[in-house]
């Protein structure tokens, strides 16, 4: 790769992590705070929370890697070019293959990651977050311990605590017991713990009495206690069917499905879009890279061209990208257009690398660029005006 290729490479890579670890934290942040609750009213401790959240991770990478080549890719060529390096290279007799090659090494690292992390490593992140999100959201121990909420845990049966402390332990308890009919129970402790044995699921009462009334009899009976154990094990979900979303099933199984499974008979579309979605997810940094280098790659000294390619660069991502979204989305009904995301991805690598090869540079028509020129002057003037007038 030589030297200045190695300089490019470890620019554009550097580059590349740093926008991509950004923007994925970024975008955590805000996703992980819808879960905030998890601590707040779940009971889950920082790092069960942690843990969950961050199973999303897989996801964001998969979306933003693209994005983030093509900000790097940007960065540096917009590098070499305020430091006149492209036009050095150029004027050397450098061939466009050359200086091309780094920024390819780097959307291959790319590519290899996006494939990766579509056919397992997502689909695995996001299996693993429902099962434990189900698990915590159906652990009835969990949802009861929530402090100055009345929870109805069954038909009949209410629970409420005043106060939760750090250690686990429970204060002001109250259980209320109307599930048969002839008989009322109410339980109140001054504090209790839950524990989990291998026999069931317990919260054990300390200090307190158990108040029971029968509809026949018109006083309650009252019994005081230093420790009872009252069994939740009959409450709490000992096992769920848990049915995994198209975008939670693995490559292989998209792309050879059970013909038994209920959902890919009632969406086969789904199946089919999704499938090869990911086969072309490995191709956008590929594309992207080509744009990239189409529109910055050539040898430029004014700044002004320098911003038209940019904004040509970000319609032409966002374009390309716009449309392999509606070619999966009509794609579920109509096969066709399945087709049609193969044909754009593969003429746009195919189109750009001939331009590139034949070192054409692509600027925007005269009279748009002194339409907007003019159209700047007269933003500048009346700027001005308005100014002297305010002095």
């Amino acid at each position: 790769m030589g030297s200045i290729g190695v300089y490019i490479f470890r620019t554009t890579f550097g580059a590349f992590l740093l926008v991509l670890i950004s923007l994925t934290s970024l975008i955590w942040v805000t996703q992980a705070l819808r879960d905030f609750d998890l601590m707040t009213n779940r009971g889950q401790t920082v790092f069960a929370f942690l843990g969950i959240t961050s199973l999303i991770i897989p996801v964001l990478v998969l979306i933003i890697s693209p994005l983030a080549l093509v900000v790097a890719i940007a960065h540096t060529l917009n590098k070499l070019a305020n430091d006149s390096e492209i036009i050095v290279m150029n004027a050397a007799g450098m061939p466009p293959w050359r200086l091309f090659r780094p920024f390819l090494a780097v959307a291959i690292i790319a590519s290899i990651m996006t494939a990766a992390i579509s056919t397992y490593i997502a689909p695995e992140g996001l299996r693993l977050l429902r099962r434990w999100l189900t698990e915590v959201r159906t652990d009835l121990i969990t949802n009861i311990v929530q402090p100055g909420r009345f929870t109805t845990i069954d038909r009949g049966l209410t629970f409420f605590i005043r106060e939760r402390q750090a250690n686990g332990l429970l204060v002001g308890i109250l259980l209320d017991d109307r599930r048969d009919e002839k008989a009322r129970v109410t339980i109140l402790a001054e504090k209790g713990e839950i524990v989990k044995t291998a026999t069931g699921n317990f919260i054990l009462f300390e200090t307190g009495n158990i108040q029971q009334h029968e509809i026949k009899s018109p006083d309650p009976s009252i019994v005081q206690f230093d420790r009872y154990a009252f069994d939740l094990s009959q409450f709490t979900s000992s096992s769920s069917v848990i049915h995994y979303s198209i975008r939670e099933r693995y490559l292989w199984e998209l792309i050879s499905p059970s013909p038994d499974d209920p959902q890919f008979k009632a969406q086969p579309g789904h199946f089919r879009a999704e499938l090869h979605e990911r086969l072309l997810g490995p191709l956008y940094p590929i594309a992207f890279l080509v744009l990239a280098y189409l529109f910055l790659g050539a040898p430029s000294t004014t700044r002004q061209s320098r911003i038209w390619s940019i904004i040509a660069l970000t319609s032409g991502v966002v374009t390309l990208r716009l449309l392999g979204f509606a070619a999966s989305i009509v794609g579920v009904t109509i096969p066709l257009f399945i087709a049609f995301q193969y044909l754009v991805l593969m003429a746009t690598i195919a189109g750009g690398l001939v331009v590139i090869s034949r070192g054409m540079v692509i600027e925007p028509p005269a009279f748009l660029i002194r339409g907007i020129a003019a159209m700047v002057e007269f933003v500048k003037s009346q700027a001005l005006t308005l100014k002297g007038l305010t002095r």
